[in-house]
């Protein structure tokens, strides 16, 4: 089976299968929110895509956090012993509480409520409210369960371990993409209020599972020490070279991608004529995009590619996608745009895979939470700007040329998206620029048949993965 060779005694594959049910209700969570809400949002409800793209940048607040939240569960302490399943169990909880909320406040949005006549504004803060506490869950439950495979896995199977946890939650993302559109085939509001209750329920369920007996009960042996703090932890990490560049590569390149988020599915609804059904399952499109730019990372990574090459194939591929995407609504081609989705799904999943996989590496020992979160702020809240910024630079093209007949004469709308796109290009090319001189001093290094650990000016800051095995951090 595939990455059975994760698998040993103390941990059997079917449990690390089983863990991996985190990622795939964080994926369902990401597909409805980014997928099928913001556009019902924005066609169905008339929501302007500012408003939505802010709503959908919220959960993202607590982006910034995942770096506290990763240290806070190294060294978590409890009379169970346990340390990251407490902050899965709480991200879980932080999840079902906004999908409660949020088939209300949509109601009030669509001018259902009870008494049909509740102001609008809140129906707003009633979605901000939802989506802020989701977001909360997903960074939550997401950073603790990365730990928690990290912790049970030997560094050596480290990115194996990354391609499966992403498989999964891609294969979450495709599945549920498809199951969403299959029940909006007809859509209304009450149906859409069905479709987020199931989610609440089946992430409840579902993460439950992933939790169980992964930590075993254990009592604490006396603390020898007091625990580092996080400005000590977070000044380890920061140990070595290049780790600003390290991390502004992984916030542009997650830009570049995400800007098209909240976007393609509305392109698809409002230029390409598709319905609700049909823009949702663009989704999974996406998604199987990902999961073979995953499952191919993982092999070459693998098999000693560099992870900073694997990213940087992923933003070269990025090109040609964004450029399909654009050619396709000039020359009425639907197959341009499903092939662009597809692409953009692929490079990203190389992209991302790469970074991660070189910030596991990094990690100081019993620190993987740190390390894990430290990507995690970055790469969230790059998401959420990307987001956000999206939706504004759309309404303010819409503003400029919405009443003209915009680029090949197919209306402002159409070159309100044409400009986002544009502006993600432009951040692949520098993603590419910034990543050239770690990739230089990666092919220098093996040429001169030095081992990354042992450049004192490097250690630390290095990631390199030489014949299947990673590099060992300080």
């Amino acid at each position: 089976m595939p990455f059975a060779d994760i698998a040993t005694a103390d941990l059997p594959l079917r449990r690390l299968l089983r863990l991996s049910l985190f990622q795939v209700t964080t994926g369902m969570a990401l597909v409805l929110l980014v997928g099928t809400l913001n556009r019902v949002m924005i066609v169905e409800l008339g929501v302007p895509a500012t408003l939505v793209g802010a709503m959908l940048a919220l959960p993202l607040v607590f982006a910034p956090f995942r770096a506290l939240i990763g240290h806070k569960s190294d060294t978590h302490r409890c009379a169970l012993g346990w340390r990251r399943v407490p902050y899965i169990w709480k991200g879980t909880l932080w999840q079902f509480a906004g999908f409660a909320l949020m088939p209300f406040a949509l109601l009030v949005l669509a001018g259902k409520g009870e008494s049909g006549s509740a102001p609008l504004w809140i129906g707003h803060a009633a979605a901000a409210l939802s989506f802020l506490l989701v977001g909360a869950g997903l960074h939550t439950v997401q950073t603790a369960g990365l730990a928690l495979a990290t912790d049970l896995t030997p560094r050596s199977s480290h990115s194996r371990v990354v391609g499966l946890m992403y498989i999964m939650l891609l294969l979450g993302m495709m599945v549920s993409a498809l199951l969403f559109g299959m029940a909006l085939q007809e859509f209304t509001p009450g149906r859409l209020v069905q479709v987020i209750q199931g989610a609440a329920l089946i992430t409840i369920v579902l993460n439950g599972l992933a939790m169980w007996k992964q930590e075993g009960i254990s009592r604490q042996p006396p603390q020898v020490a007091p625990d580092p703090t996080f400005a000590e932890s977070w000044a380890k990490f920061c140990e070595g070279g290049n780790t600003r560049r390290r991390l502004a590569i992984v916030g542009i390149g997650t830009m570049a991608f995400a800007m098209a988020d909240v976007l393609l599915e509305p392109f698809g609804g409002q230029v390409m004529a598709m319905s609700v059904a049909a823009t949702t399952k663009l989704t999974a499109l996406l998604t199987f995009g990902g999961l073979l730019g995953f499952a191919l990372a993982s092999k070459r990574i693998d098999d000693g590619a560099d992870p900073y090459v694997i990213a940087q194939y992923g933003t070269c591929i990025g090109l040609p996608a964004f450029a399909l995407v654009i050619a396709a609504a000039p020359l009425g081609m639907l197959p341009l745009f499903l092939a662009g989705n597809f692409l953009i799904g692929f490079g990203g999943a190389l992209f991302g895979h790469g970074t991660l996989t070189a910030t596991m590496h990094r990690a100081p020992e019993k620190q993987a939470g740190l390390a894990l979160g430290a990507w995690g702020a970055v790469q969230a809240t790059a998401v959420g700007v990307a987001m956000a910024l999206s939706g504004a630079l759309r309404d303010l093209a819409v503003v400029l040329w919405g009443a003209t007949d915009g680029l090949w004469g197919l209306g402002g709308v159409a070159t309100a998206y044409y400009a986002v796109y544009t502006v993600e290009i432009v951040l692949l090319i520098v993603t590419i620029v910034a990543t050239l001189p770690l990739i230089r001093r990666a092919v220098q290094r093996r040429a001169a048949g030095a081992m990354p650990e042992s450049d004192p000016a490097e250690q630390g800051a290095d990631d390199v993965v030489s014949g299947g095995r990673a590099a060992q951090a300080p």
